[in-house]
């Protein structure tokens, strides 16, 4: 029995099985939480930014609260959520970047339940983005209605609060599609090459 060279092809098989085992941490479910929530939160982070820089361009009203339950300014809101959005999207990109170098990928049979949530994820993400935009186009052409309730026939919510709660509404969706899409994949079998492979007869 020998062992083989450095340049052999048994070698460089190894350093696919350690890319395969760099490849697997980086997609530890802890990692995929924390790159999915800071992008949920970052998205939303963005649309309140959005929001309030709408305000300041074409309003007049920017030093009322962003929302009548809590005493924040529209403008400061908008300055910390910009400030979020950067540090929560930047984190999201690199965990996603990490997780997308290396080895081949595949896809991961999803079972009816799995596509399912992520159905419920994408139009709930889609429609909540939709709201926000549309109470925050209110908010600087008639900002008055803010705290009126959003529908004649119920007393409750305003619109405020629906735009806070659709804004909750697109953390959870996109952060939810995000999981989803992450772990869609996984490393290819081909790449999978046990570490006897570098020991020959």
């Amino acid at each position: 029995m020998h062992l083989l060279p450095a340049s052999a092809p048994g070698n460089r098989l190894h350093g696919v099985a350690y890319s395969c085992t760099v490849r697997a941490s980086d997609q530890s479910p802890r990692k995929l939480v924390v790159e999915a929530v800071a992008f949920g939160l970052g998205y939303a982070a963005v649309l309140i930014w959005i929001g309030s820089a709408l305000v300041g361009s074409f309003g007049y009203d920017e030093w009322n609260p962003y929302w009548s339950a809590i005493p924040l300014r529209t403008d400061t809101a908008g300055a910390i959520a910009f400030g979020v959005a950067i540090v929560t999207l930047a984190v999201s990109r690199y965990l996603e970047l990490r997780r997308r170098s290396g080895v081949p990928t595949e896809p991961v049979p999803r079972s009816g339940r799995v596509l399912a949530v992520q159905a419920v994820a994408d139009i709930a993400a889609f429609l909540s983005t939709a709201l926000v935009i549309y109470l925050s186009c209110n908010a600087f052409m008639h900002p008055a209605t803010l705290d009126i309730h959003l529908t004649h026939l119920a007393p409750w919510p305003t619109e405020g609060t629906v735009r806070v709660l659709a804004l909750g509404v697109c953390l959870v969706a996109v952060a939810t599609r995000r999981y989803l899409r992450a772990t869609a994949t996984r490393p290819s079998q081909a790449a999978s090459v046990p570490e006897e492979a570098g020991v020959a007869a």
